[in-house]
């Protein structure tokens, strides 16, 4: 009932206004925008491996919850600490505010204290050739799981794919090292990359703050297949709004009020979620290209591709907030619900009236469309200060970027589209 259209072209024309505003600043300012504060030297807490062993004891009692406790996945801790308080709550706070993912990985701690006790060290050594595919097609699988599974939030089954995939990073780690943690750990390589939005950080021992995306300008550009995995994280998070929309399910020949559950779409989901990731990953290329082109650069695309792959990752983060939070408002409900009867505090109301007051859905409405925006235009800040560097001036930079801005705006549309859109699920 908002009117959304109003709101999807102001968006747009923010982050077009955005561009144009780029051409008139000095060439230093839009760096200057993203320096960092150090405001206190701090060194890293001394209990890294005790927490990540707390870590480790909690993931195998909500998974042993999972196996034997009730199925409701509203009430069994696997799928409400998987999905709601891990996925959602966790990632986003990776992303936003700071690296918990250095004590709260449930791997290190165990594999340090197994070192300790055996003296085991790696049998192998990690492929240099694989770089970071097996985390690709990790994360792959994971977002198959979530989009395409029949029952992602069945407490059982998804018991059964955690307690697998922790049993079998643990193997990779014994087998290749902490090589396969920064490699071919899919979660671990989505947290490591996220961790550079973060507003808080580390500049020689001191704890410094700054605009989200400064830690992006003080790292080298990612190799190429890492480069993949950030565009990976963009088209997941871009598919996984689109596969709930009426559009989706008209492509699918179905009536989405009468949606006859995900096992009927397994296959279609599967293709649309490859697809996604396929048509971004040319999109993103062919706009690298036409603008090295009508630029006269004579640099490779690879380079080209390492250095602005990381600028998407405001959008994939903004896009992760504004996706899960109308579901999060509902779910974090049943987590407090879950804490309030386990300690016997009594019961807790879980309510959903706030989707029936226009207040309170514009209110959403408008927190979900300004992290939309506010990520595209932190994306073309840091592709532009990035463009700079490698350019030297204003002019250049610019054209450089001209196809890849407009690819921004048309984003910042489909973004929007997407949260406005109805939904079949």
């Amino acid at each position: 009932m908002l009117p959304t259209d109003i709101y999807i072209s102001a968006g747009a024309a923010t982050v077009l206004l955005t561009l144009v505003l780029l051409v008139f600043l000095p060439e230093r300012t839009s760096e200057k925008l993203f320096s960092n504060f150090g405001f206190w030297r701090a060194k890293p807490l001394p209990l890294r491996h005790f927490i990540s062993c707390l870590s480790a004891v909690v993931l195998g009692w909500i998974v042993w919850t999972g196996l034997t406790g009730t199925r409701d996945p509203l009430a069994n801790p696997l799928p409400l600490t998987v999905w709601t308080v891990w996925w959602v709550f966790l990632v986003f706070i990776q992303g936003f505010i700071g690296n918990h993912w250095q004590y709260t990985n449930p791997w290190t701690g165990p594999i340090a204290m197994l070192s300790k006790l055996t003296g085991l060290k790696p049998l192998l050594r990690y492929p240099s050739q694989l770089s970071y595919w097996p985390g690709i097609f990790l994360f792959l699988g994971f977002a198959t799981v979530l989009m395409v599974d029949p029952a992602p939030a069945d407490p059982s089954r998804l018991a059964r794919y955690v307690g697998i995939y922790w049993y079998l990073t643990l193997l990779g780690v014994v087998l290749f090292g902490p090589a396969w943690l920064v490699k071919a750990e899919a979660i671990t390589i989505m947290m490591r990359a996220y961790q550079q939005m973060a507003i808080l950080g580390r500049t020689h021992s001191r704890l410094s703050v700054g605009l989200s995306g400064w830690q992006i300008l003080r790292k080298p550009a990612p190799k190429p297949t890492l480069a993949v995995f950030m565009l990976v994280l963009l088209g997941c998070g871009s598919f996984d709004g689109l596969n709930e929309t009426f559009w989706w399910f008209g492509q699918l020949g179905l009536n989405p009020l009468e949606f006859p559950g995900r096992s009927a779409v397994v296959a279609q989901n599967l293709i649309g979620l490859i697809a996604a990731n396929v048509v971004l990953l040319l999109a993103f290329i062919s706009c690298l290209v036409l603008g090295l082109r009508i630029s006269g650069e004579t640099e490779t695309v690879i380079i080209a591709f390492c250095r602005y792959a990381p600028t998407l990752l405001p959008i994939a983060l903004a896009y992760h907030l504004a996706h899960y939070l109308p579901s999060f408002l509902v779910e974090a409900q049943y987590v407090l619900k879950y804490i309030y009867n386990t300690l016997g505090l009594g019961d807790f109301y879980v309510t959903t009236g706030f989707f029936s007051r226009p207040s309170t859905v514009k209110a959403i409405w408008l927190i979900q469309a300004g992290a939309v925006v506010a990520g595209h235009v932190i994306a073309i800040l840091l592709a532009h200060v990035l463009a700079l560097r490698a350019h030297g001036t204003t002019r250049q930079a610019i054209i450089v970027q001209i196809p890849l801005a407009i690819f921004m705006v048309c984003y910042t549309v489909f973004g929007l589209w997407l949260l406005a859109s109805p939904r079949g699920l």
